[in-house]
């Protein structure tokens, strides 16, 4: 393994800073000053780790694959959700760059990491608070890692600071390979496992700052991504100097080691006895979606499920972000100039089972004839099954559709959201471009009102939804924006419910047998479920633990890194053009009625994953001596 010693000194470094309540991670960089005063006293040593968990690569509010991490302002809000099957963007509905780069700020990150541990064994503190310390640079040594082996394969692994000298060939490390790696994060998640306290003195910085809990969550998630990677490797194979020296590639023979990692971490959570579904077993479906929206949208809540939050506050800085203003209806934009822009999309919602039948995705059935493969649009001679509300279709879904999603005449900020695409005349032609039609006295509008400050979907414009649906995870309805910075929702980075799901992939894909292995998954997915609002069980099988997988955690950045790892991106995304469904008012019959068609999204065109991006492109190769990823 290419690890790197070579003897450093202290050039740079961070930070005075400002804190908000005592959230360890709500902490911004103001300025720079020599790092021999920030760590010549506790205060600044606690404020230079503060800077890194800010730094740390959590993919949460303000995280964009085109701007990076902590990216506020017009940014477009061009998010993960939206390069995946999860949504599209209201405004640029063909983006699909599949940008995720994090190299040179990922070094950067992790000099300053090397600069800390250095120093560690000089600091005027108790050897317990050194520990810790050392377990907190552990744990964000094996996220830097994480999210470098994610996007690169094999890096290299640059352990202690490097002296800068004129003498740039000896700054040069070569990579490792894509396994050493991996191996690297997972050892140092248990150095961060054997360091960490179970819990800080101030309870709420153990949901902010790591633990060991937090470390073995990491740990679970990592494994089961290097597993993936391992496994399914063949499944979208790439050649080239990079495979051949194995900086890109593992060998399936090697993904039973980590899913077993994966399954070892997530057990010592689960018999932990600290965690547990927050509020798992609702009375009804109802209650079920008031829970899983509050958990969300107050992390805090959430304690026994919460295993590490990454916290803001004060509006109007770099300490609150935009999520609510991008992403609420158009009707309740009040002034914020940029609305609606990630749309669900209609494959998301099918995914969602019904109380009906559970077990099963519960696509939305607009037809007479049951049929849900034709996405071709409103065709006179079909017959569509009738509605007289525009909700009705969505009867009996999981509740976590409901709580995450805002669907036509869905209630909001105490206003009906008006998403409507078209009218079909009493003739059955249809008009869907922006006017007006009177029947039997009564005027009806394309888009269901009047004026475009009534309505939230498919006039076209930037701020109107193109699929029919809206975010509604972690939006607070009882916040009120008119500018930029206002809201000041947590993340939960790190839950017990990924925690569940993770074990249960693992147990299934690894054929894991021991420790009661197989009763623990089943029971982990059907948990969650009963949690939702089900009382059915369902088996434990690979179908199910993937759909459970995408509701469950959907709108969280995990289901782009999901078809990343499982290497199902470039089979997804073959001439994949995304589908809404739009809900038009029918004029045909006795009374007015809502029928639903299946349409793909306007504007897009299909897309393609190419199979090379499975690796990002690694900058400036030439200058530090790295060979590049294939094809790139």
């Amino acid at each position: 393994m290419k690890y790197h010693h070579i003897s450093s000194i202290l050039c740079g470094a961070l930070l005075v800073f400002s804190t908000s309540c005592s959230d360890f991670l709500d902490v911004t960089p103001r300025n720079k000053i020599p790092g021999d005063a920030v760590l010549s006293d506790p205060n600044g040593v606690k404020a230079f780790l503060a800077n890194l968990y800010y730094q740390a690569p959590i993919e949460d509010h303000v995280y964009f694959p085109r701007e990076g991490f902590n990216a506020r302002g017009n940014t477009g809000f061009l998010s993960l959700a939206q390069y995946s099957m999860e949504a599209i963007h209201s405004e640029w509905p063909n983006w699909n760059e599949y940008r995720n780069d994090w190299w040179e700020k990922g070094y950067k990150l992790n000099r300053s990491i090397n600069i800390l541990i250095q120093s560690i064994p000089t600091l005027n503190m108790a050897d317990k608070e050194k520990q810790v310390l050392a377990g907190e640079a552990a744990f964000l040594r094996a996220y830097t890692y994480f999210a470098l082996a994610k996007r690169y394969g094999g890096v290299p692994l640059i352990l202690d600071n490097q002296d800068f000298t004129n003498d740039f060939e000896m700054l040069k490390v070569p990579r490792s390979t894509e396994k050493e790696t991996w191996d690297l994060v997972l050892s140092e998640c248990d150095r961060a496992i054997e360091l960490l306290p179970e819990e800080h003195a101030n309870g709420d910085e153990s949901k902010r700052r790591a633990t060991k809990w937090a470390a073995y969550a990491l740990k679970s998630r990592a494994a089961l991504h290097a597993a993936s990677v391992a496994k399914y490797w063949n499944s979208a194979p790439l050649s080239g100097e990079a495979v051949s020296l194995k900086f890109v590639g593992m060998e399936a023979s090697q993904a039973a080691a980590y899913y077993k990692a994966c399954i070892d971490a997530s057990m010592a959570l689960m018999s932990s006895g600290r965690f547990s579904l927050y509020k798992a077993t609702p009375a009804t479906p109802a209650e079920a979606i008031k829970n899983y929206q509050e958990m969300f949208v107050n992390p805090s809540v959430a304690s026994s499920e919460a295993i590490l939050i990454k916290g803001y506050a004060n509006v109007g800085n770099d300490l609150s972000h935009d999520l609510d203003g991008w992403n609420g209806p158009n009707q309740t934009g009040e002034g914020f100039p940029h609305r609606g822009r990630t749309n669900p999309i209609l494959e998301m919602v099918d995914l969602y089972e019904s109380y009906d039948n559970p077990g099963h995705a519960s696509p939305v059935v607009t037809r007479a004839d049951g049929q849900v493969s034709s996405a071709e649009g409103y065709k006179e001679g079909v017959a569509y099954r009738h509605f007289d509300s525009p909700d009705e279709i969505f009867k009996n879904k999981d509740a976590r559709f409901f709580a995450s999603i805002i669907y036509p005449n869905a209630s909001w900020k105490g206003q009906t959201i008006v998403i409507n695409g078209g009218i079909v005349k009493p003739d059955g032609s249809l008009i869907d471009s922006r006017t007006s039609f009177e029947h039997k006295g009564i005027t009806y509008f394309t888009y269901g009102k009047e004026q475009p400050n009534q309505y939230s979907g498919f006039d076209g414009s930037a701020d109107m939804t193109r699929t029919g649906f809206l975010m509604r995870k972690f939006l607070n309805e009882n916040m009120r924006f008119t500018t930029w910075l206002q809201s000041t929702t947590d993340y939960m980075d790190m839950r017990y419910a990924e925690v569940l799901l993770n074990f249960a992939e693992a147990v299934v894909e690894s054929g894991y047998t021991q420790e009661n292995a197989v009763s623990l998954a089943t029971k982990a997915i059907n948990d969650i479920r009963f949690r939702a609002g089900h009382t059915v069980a369902i088996a434990l099988n690979l179908e199910n633990v993937l759909r459970e997988r995408t509701v469950e955690l959907a709108f969280e950045n995990k289901n782009y890194w999901d078809l990343i790892r499982r290497r199902t991106f470039h089979t997804t995304f073959k001439n994949k053009i995304k589908e809404a469904l739009v809900p038009l008012i029918d004029l045909r019959g006795n009374k007015p009625q809502y029928i639903f068609v299946r349409k793909n999204v306007a504007g897009s065109n299909s897309q393609n994953f190419p199979e090379k991006d499975y690796y990002r492109h690694i900058p400036n190769v030439a200058g530090n001596g790295v060979i590049q990823n294939p094809q790139q």
